[in-house]
């Protein structure tokens, strides 16, 4: 077993001699992440923030006294190598929560994370996996987590604010809209229920343009986009590929309005992607960086495990992170005080939160609330624009957007 350590920014790892009496006490979670894979331009920071608050959690009193014990196991986003990273983890030592990442992988292990009780964590905010009980989708994921709104509640706050846009400008007929990303499970999680969705408020749905999770030259997408006239595309991968369709689009002149998931962008690719970002619309999960709000004092000491001097500014999805650990750890304080930290003491405590957030992070996460029929931890959706010209980079709150918890949206 190794415990990882960080320095700098990238994840690090230190091997440290761990036999089963230091496993017996302390408390075994799985890390699965995206270093080196095609998500890695948002896995890293999303990895460094779950490592440093694991470790700052053992730095400080650990959980119910114990120290957290976990090794990040970098699957580069090939899902069997996240197989192979999950039998490791119920092996003799039986993992009690994970951390984990890609929605291909997550969706896969949902039987078996519910047949062997382990909390999984996920950095995938896919519909499906908030019906536990499978009341709606092909089979529940009662051991299944994740805090943020789903990919589906997030590209339908997305196109609330375009239905909304469209008619601020005096826009006329059915606006246009299209959904743009890879052919892989987490960009087409939201496809079919968002598109559904705006044709609820009135938008003409077009034929889906596919562009590669890998960055590339996507010109000729940038002219399919053209060509169909959308006002409104929804970028479905992560923020390494929205860079270079931003930049191939704005080669070839596309004037649509750009919407993109809550992994399309942060601080960093804007500055990167430039004038090309500009007033690009997208979804932010928690507080940011810049926000003068209580609970940024324990993000920025909890940023200091990697980073002592304290000036590397983190981007938003290693903030999501944070959130992400320390909803795990109060749930595994209720769980020692109500028979053990295992995972089915995990599970009952996780959906006996309401409207909860974590000790320490007021402001930063969002309330969530989870119950053993509802794994929609939070419907509300902050939508964020981008301003980038001249060099200037800026992001914005303009609208919220609370969902409405429809029944047949569970697991959608």
């Amino acid at each position: 077993m190794k415990r990882i350590l960080t320095t700098g920014a990238t994840l690090a790892a230190m091997a440290v001699t761990a036999g089963a009496a230091v496993a017996a006490d302390g408390i075994l979670v799985g890390h699965i992440a995206d270093i080196t894979g095609a998500t890695s331009s948002v896995g890293k920071p999303y990895g460094q923030g779950i490592a440093d608050a694991m470790n700052y959690i053992n730095a400080n009193g650990g959980v119910a006294g114990k120290k957290i014990i976990f090794e990040t196991v970098d699957y580069a986003y090939e899902v069997p190598r996240a197989m192979a990273a999950y039998k490791k983890l119920t092996g003799s030592e039986k993992a009690v929560a994970i951390q984990g990442w890609g929605t291909g992988d997550t969706e896969a292990l949902v039987t078996n994370v519910a047949k062997d009780e382990i909390p999984y964590f996920s950095a995938s905010y896919s519909g499906h996996l908030t019906d536990p009980q499978g009341k709606t989708s092909v089979k529940g994921a009662p051991y299944n987590f994740f805090y943020g709104p789903s990919y589906s509640d997030a590209c339908r706050g997305l196109v609330q604010w375009a239905a909304d846009d469209w008619k601020k400008k005096g826009g006329t007929g059915k606006p246009k809209y299209v959904h743009m990303g890879d052919n892989h499970p987490y960009p087409n999680a939201p496809k079919q229920s968002c598109g559904a969705y705006a044709k609820e408020l009135g938008f003409d749905v077009l034929n889906e343009i596919q562009y590669s999770l890998k960055p590339g030259d996507f010109k000729a997408q940038c002219l399919s986009l053209k060509e169909s006239g959308a006002q409104y595309a929804y970028l479905a991968n992560t923020s390494g590929s929205t860079i270079s369709l931003l930049k191939s689009c704005e080669t070839v002149g596309v004037n649509t309005q750009f919407l993109a998931n809550i992994w399309g962008t942060d601080e960093g690719s804007l500055k990167t992607a430039g004038d090309a970002a500009d007033k690009l619309v997208w979804v932010v999960g928690a507080a940011t960086w810049a926000d003068d709000v209580p609970g940024m004092k324990l993000v920025k000491e909890i940023s200091k495990v990697s980073d002592a001097s304290g000036a590397e500014a983190r981007p938003v999805h290693y903030i999501r992170a944070v959130c992400s650990v320390f909803y795990m750890k109060e749930a595994m304080e209720a769980a020692a005080k109500s028979g053990g930290i295992s995972g089915p003491n995990i599970k009952k405590a996780m959906e006996g939160m309401k409207d909860k957030v974590p000790a320490g992070l007021e402001g930063v996460c969002l309330p969530s609330t989870w119950t053993n029929e509802d794994h929609r931890g939070t419907t509300t959706v902050k939508v964020y624009q981008a301003s980038t010209k001249g060099g200037s980079i800026g992001m914005k709150q303009i609208y919220t957007a609370e969902i409405p918890r429809r029944k047949e949206w569970l697991g959608w």
